[in-house]
């Protein structure tokens, strides 16, 4: 999935999630596309907050910056990131 939108107040990102992995990672493909893996299960929302965490920690920003804001239950996700706009959080992330 690919970052749709920013304003003044974040960038929005489309990601794909598989819970359960292996390990924690963050790929973003030669289309822009996010996928994040995580170890936590999809039960009680402790995926999400994986979510959460791991890319607060690749973009450098505190974990409250960033929210899930539609696709609580679902592998496709849209998440919110305050206090980066677009291009720099796309460049972060092809970083990690």
């Amino acid at each position: 999935m690919t970052v749709r939108t920013s304003g003044d107040s974040g960038t929005t990102l489309r990601i794909r999630v598989q819970p359960k992995s292996s390990s924690n990672r963050l790929i973003v493909d030669n289309a822009g596309h996010v996928r994040i893996a995580v170890t936590a299960p999809p039960a009680d929302g402790a995926a999400n907050r994986a979510v959460c965490v791991l890319i607060a920690k690749c973009l450098g920003l505190a974990k409250s910056n960033v929210c899930v804001k539609s696709g609580l239950r679902s592998r496709d996700k849209v998440i919110h990131v305050h206090g980066v706009g677009e291009d720099e959080a796309m460049r972060r992330l092809a970083a990690h």
